[in-house]
């Protein structure tokens, strides 16, 4: 398989202005579903390896944000791509309306609090860019926010967004700049996929739990909703933070995909086990004669 990491078919570089509608929804990778799934599996099973050594070595962490339209396919992507890493190393966090006492903090306290330590991956199933996303799509929702200065709608202009994208950056690359390597996946569904995606939660009864008439509202604010993801795309994909516009019909591409470039993204942390010194050489044989000598 390519290098899709380094493939600027779904890297943003920094700097670039994109649209959403530039992305296609569809991926062909050059495999049929078994295919894929053997794919999938070779790439858990040296995430897996990988992960071992993150943790081993305790000098690096990885932070996974997951975005995207409702039934994109992000629960089920995590899911998948996390299936052969030990529990112990990987913690998953699904960020919904921000409580009270969350309301009381700046918005980036609550994801701050829920990074990954060294040796860890966390993964952010929605984060702090629903700060860009919900906000920018009803920002009557930040005047509840008790803002200083910032009582009208009116404020909530260019300026104030401007704002949030710079201390998003800002954000990023200080977690980066301390050990914490970030990636960020935009799961791009289609607008016709979603709509069968809903009708088949409503259908299948098996389903009907995962429906939210909610979901049906804010579909109707699609195309906001697609101006919005490009311009934060455009304004927070950096070096040290890039994004990665993933085609998301397709569920076992979308996770293969996902699964090859979090690979790739470990890989290139170069990570070993720890070296030990003499003393601890000294304990190993020492041990090795006290246990063999039971």
């Amino acid at each position: 398989m390519k290098d899709l990491k380094n493939n600027t078919q779904f890297l943003v570089k920094q700097g670039k202005r994109i649209k959403i509608s530039d992305f296609s929804s569809k991926a062909d990778l050059g495999f049929d579903l078994d295919e894929l799934k053997n794919e999938l599996e070779k790439n858990i099973d040296k995430n897996s390896k990988l992960q071992e050594k993150l943790y081993a070595s305790g000098k690096h962490s990885l932070l996974i944000v997951f975005q995207a339209m409702d039934a994109a396919g992000k629960d089920s992507t995590i899911e998948h791509v996390t299936s052969g890493i030990n529990p112990q190393g990987v913690r998953v966090n699904s960020f919904k309306q921000p409580s009270k006492e969350e309301l009381s903090h700046d918005y980036l306290w609550r994801c701050y609090k829920k990074l990954p330590k060294r040796g860890m991956i966390g993964i952010f199933n929605r984060s702090h860019y629903e700060e860009v996303l919900v906000t920018r799509v009803h920002p009557e929702y930040i005047l509840g926010q008790n803002i200083p200065g910032l009582d009208t709608i009116e404020q909530v202009n260019d300026s104030f967004w401007d704002s949030r994208f710079e201390s998003i950056r800002n954000f990023e690359k200080h977690i980066y700049q301390n050990g914490t390597t970030v990636i960020k996946f935009f799961l791009n569904v289609s607008r016709e996929e979603q709509k069968n995606r809903f009708l088949s939660r409503i259908n299948e009864t098996d389903k009907n739990w995962k429906f939210s008439y909610g979901d049906v509202k804010e579909r109707k604010l699609w195309d906001k909703y697609m101006n919005a993801y490009g311009d934060m795309i455009s304004n927070t994909s950096t070096k040290e933070a890039p994004w990665y516009i993933i085609p998301a019909d397709d569920k076992p591409s979308m996770r293969l995909l996902v699964s090859e470039i979090i690979k790739e993204t470990l890989n290139d942390l170069d990570l070993e086990f720890p070296e030990l010194g003499d003393d601890s050489m000294s304990d190993l044989e020492r041990g090795k004669s006290e246990l063999e000598a039971e």
